[in-house]
């Protein structure tokens, strides 16, 4: 008997060598064990040392190595004796994989498909939570598989959060990535990952948005994968409250005219009352489906701030950071304004922050998203949230931050130069264009950021000085 050990649970390379000298030295399946190292009653030795290294002898589909590369993911304990048994049928039945009634092959797939869903829905349900703040922030995510998938499934995650340093934390093993490489260790227990923190809400917001019952699927979503998501505590509620619905309230109500058209308008759309509070204006921003963005964005990144705000600051849209945190301003270009804010002499609690665009639009580049300017539908199709939180605000004042915020707030392509440092009034309100601080973030010469930046602060001193007229005047 043959035992050989592979190295880890993920070992393909490993197995692959083992079942090719195997397999050329015409050792059955029958007298193979395969175990892996660290494994209760497995053995040190290899296996395989004493059998002569023959050159090769033998071709194998390409398939298969794609199908074995994959169902050894799997966490069946048999899987590698299936996968060797398979490779030694094939040498004399090289089109054997086209039998998919056989019970090997059957059996190979099916572990396969298994692997792919676990993947998937790693993919599509792993929260991460962020641990500290600004440069020291970093972004942990639980998740428990039902596969040895951690390490396959890593390098989507290091291609989509690129400039965020992160953590994947699981019972068997852990990725990390720190910008510029995946490590792998250990796996921990579900009582070391950290606490709740601040994106845990903005989660719940977007689960509870998200939920459409007449999508329910239960069989496709196990509840073994609902606590390893922030909307843990929601997603049963909402599953209840469809359920006694589907029972008998919606065979009660009547049926409804079919919804007409809409025309696309460029005039600002018409202010809703003032009772739609941001909380619920926040809540039902999360389920926007007005243009494209919402499909590749994190998430919706509402507006922050006081409701009785006197000054409203709109962006262009949320960049990385913010796509990632759900909240405005967060990144590079929110520290710049946090410090030019204070220089201005504004108390930046006192103001509420939202961007013209709520989802993040971006082009991928390798392991990087690179921000890309909406365009005039994507602008368009997101105004009706500014003119629902300025007429929720009523501010005294709007500063729009760079050309996109100011064809947002003016409903015009408005040139920021020309345009800068006097007060616009704009359906019965003031507005200051100036520019967005990213644009200084981007200048190359030192000279000349220090010369816009400080600019920008004798912009918002304008603003400071309209704002303190108006309370005078009130």
């Amino acid at each position: 008997m043959r035992i050989i050990t592979l190295d880890s649970d993920t070992d393909f390379e490993g197995w692959r060598k083992a079942a090719r000298r195997l397999a050329v030295n015409e050792v059955k399946p029958s007298d193979v064990t395969w175990t892996v190292r660290g494994a209760a009653g497995s053995c040190a030795a290899f296996g395989v040392d004493d059998l002569p290294d023959a050159p090769q002898a033998f071709n194998v589909p390409a398939t298969f190595v794609e199908l074995a590369r994959t169902a050894i993911l799997h966490q069946s304990g048999e899987r590698f004796a299936l996968l060797y048994r398979l490779l030694w049928r094939l040498r004399s039945h090289h089109d054997l994989l086209g039998a998919t009634t056989d019970p090997d092959v059957a059996e190979a797939n099916a572990m396969a498909r298994a692997v792919y869903r676990d993947i998937d829905r790693m993919h599509a349900r792993l929260r991460f939570r962020e641990i500290g703040r600004e440069q020291n922030a970093h972004y942990v995510a639980w998740f428990e598989p039902e596969h040895h998938i951690v390490e396959c499934a890593a390098p989507f995650f290091a291609s989509r959060f690129a400039d965020m340093p992160w953590s994947i934390l699981t019972p068997d093993v852990s990725a990390h990535w720190d910008g510029h490489a995946i490590s792998i260790t250990s796996g921990i227990d579900k009582a070391e990952v950290p606490s709740e923190d601040k994106l845990e809400e903005a989660w719940r917001r977007h689960g509870s948005g998200l939920f459409n019952p007449a999508r329910l699927k239960l069989m496709e979503a196990p509840q073994a994968y609902w606590r390893n998501l922030p909307e843990d505590s929601i997603i049963r509620p909402l599953i209840e409250d469809a359920m006694r619905m589907t029972s008998g309230s919606f065979i009660a109500r009547k049926a409804t005219e079919p919804r007409q058209p809409e025309q696309r308008q460029d005039a600002p759309m018409a202010r809703r009352e003032a009772h739609d509070t941001l909380a619920a204006l926040r809540q039902e921003a999360a389920d926007c489906r007005a243009c494209p963005l919402w499909k590749d964005a994190t998430q919706t990144v509402f507006g922050e701030g006081r409701q009785t705000a006197s000054m409203m600051l709109v962006g262009e849209q949320p960049g990385d950071k913010e796509d990632l945190a759900g909240k405005p301003f967060v990144g590079p270009a929110g520290l710049m304004l946090d410090r030019a804010l204070e220089e201005a002499g504004i108390d930046r609690r006192k103001v509420y922050v939202t961007n013209a665009v709520k989802h993040f639009k971006f082009v991928p580049r390798g392991k990087i998203r690179l921000h890309q300017k909406p365009n005039t539908p994507e602008i368009r199709a997101c105004r009706q949230w500014y003119e629902r939180e300025l007429a929720a605000i009523k501010p005294d004042l709007v500063v729009a931050l760079g050309a996109t915020a100011a064809q947002s707030v003016l409903g015009k392509i408005t040139p920021i130069n020309k345009n800068r440092g006097r007060p616009i009034e704009h359906d019965g309100t003031k507005v200051l264009v100036t520019v967005h601080p990213s644009y200084l973030l981007r200048l190359p010469d030192e000279e000349a950021k220090a010369r816009e930046y400080q600019r920008f602060i004798d912009d918002l001193k304008i603003a400071a000085g309209l704002l303190r007229r108006a309370a005078h005047a009130a």
